[in-house]
């Protein structure tokens, strides 16, 4: 068992008073927000970066139009702006990279063996081992633990709509540059724009395959990020 595994599982024990035979589940669920809570900072930080960004955009606009004939005079006009406002180009890239490492090591944890004993407990009569395929054969949509799935899925369904709604408001206020100012676009770049604020729902599917426990992680976080973001960027 790993080392985080063992700290779920001491979590579990401190929990069991309260949530009794569903107490593991619980301890994924607040294991994984303490995790969201360390890496906050790193979000804020993030969140500050792209705000920032935003705010230079007229400028830069003004700088395109003005070096467009001479595009390595437009680069260095570009970098010595963001170094006057001590913005960095990818202050809302690197703080999210930091945090990929341990969003992959919970969900390896939550997924495979390395869990231990965590796979073996329960969330009311849904295994955190088992699947949703698991929960229809053994009681059908409206057995004990289908039931359990069913509300993940609502709940689910409820943060993915919300996500649509911030994602889609977001990429509404963002400030629009002239056609002439936004200077050459990746292929397929407008058609992603557009999907994007739909990714969310794919969490749906996500929750339907893997594990209980892994779906239970997926879903703290997932929940974490609308909320945190919707704060955030407001």
């Amino acid at each position: 068992m790993s080392v985080f595994a063992s700290l779920v599982e001491r979590l579990a024990d401190l929990l069991q008073p309260l949530f009794g035979a569903s107490a593991a589940a619980a301890a994924i669920i607040l294991f994984t927000a303490l995790v969201r809570l360390l890496v906050h900072p790193l979000s804020r930080a993030a969140a500050r970066g792209q705000k920032a960004r935003t705010a230079l955009q007229p400028r830069i606009a003004e700088l395109r139009r003005k070096h467009a004939r001479d595009p390595e005079k437009l680069q260095r006009a570009v970098l010595e702006l963001h170094s006057e406002a001590k913005v960095s180009p990818l202050s809302g890239c690197l703080p999210m990279l930091f945090q990929l490492p341990a969003f992959f090591l919970l969900y390896h944890l939550f997924s495979g063996s390395s869990a231990g004993d965590l796979l073996s407990h329960r969330l009311l009569t849904a295994p955190l081992g088992g699947r949703w395929a698991d929960a229809l054969g053994d009681g059908g949509p409206l057995g004990g633990a289908g039931l359990v799935y069913a509300a993940l899925f609502a709940l689910v369904a409820a943060v993915a709509f919300v996500s649509y709604r911030v994602n889609r408001r977001a990429l509404a206020d963002r400030p629009p540059l002239p056609a002439a100012d936004e200077g050459p676009q990746l292929p397929g770049l407008g058609a992603v724009t557009r999907v994007m604020p739909f990714m969310s729902f794919l969490t749906l599917v996500t929750v339907a395959v893997v594990p209980l426990a892994a779906a239970l992680y997926v879903v703290t976080s997932t929940t974490w990020s609308v909320a945190e973001r919707a704060l955030l960027y407001r």
